[in-house]
C-alpha cells in the first residue's frame, strides 16, 4: 500500500525558507511520477510541482526560480526547497505518487494523473 506522508511544514517569515519531505514507500516500479499541490482557504488545489522517473520537472510559473523538487528513489523520498518565500505561498501542501507511470511533462501538475495522496502539512508565510 503506497501512502504518502509529508513533514517539514512550518511557520516562517517573508523571504524565508522551508523544505518540505515525503515518504513514500510501499511501490518498486521503475516508472512513476510524484508532485506536490496546494491547497488555500477558499481556493482551488493547484499543482506546484512536479517530477517524474526520468528527472523531468515542471513548476507552476509562480514558483519558477524559487521551488526546487528533487527525489531520492533509494529513499523513496520527495523533496520541496521553497526559497524566497512569499505570504501567496501559504497554504496546506500535499504530497502525490503515481506509482505505476512515468507522466509526460505536459501532465504532471494535473491532479487526475495522480491516486495517492498525502494527509498534508501546513506552510504558513508572514509578512
Amino acid at each position: 500500500q503506497v501512502q504518502p506522508v509529508e513533514s517539514g511544514g512550518g511557520s516562517v517569515q517573508s523571504g524565508g525558507s522551508l523544505k518540505l519531505s515525503c515518504t513514500a514507500s510501499g511501490y518498486n516500479s521503475k516508472k512513476y511520477s510524484m508532485a506536490w499541490f496546494r491547497q488555500t482557504p477558499g481556493n482551488e488545489r493547484e499543482g506546484v510541482a512536479g517530477i517524474n522517473s526520468d528527472g523531468d520537472t515542471k513548476y507552476i510559473d509562480s514558483v519558477k526560480g524559487r521551488f526546487t523538487i528533487s527525489e531520492d528513489n533509494a529513499k523513496k523520498t520527495l523533496y520541496l526547497r521553497m526559497d524566497s518565500l512569499k505570504p501567496d505561498d501559504s497554504g496546506m501542501y500535499y504530497c502525490v505518487v503515481q506509482p505505476f507511470a512515468k507522466l509526460p511533462v505536459a501532465w504532471l501538475l494535473r491532479q487526475e494523473a495522480y491516486n495517492k495522496w498525502g494527509q498534508g502539512t501546513q506552510v504558513t508565510v508572514s509578512s
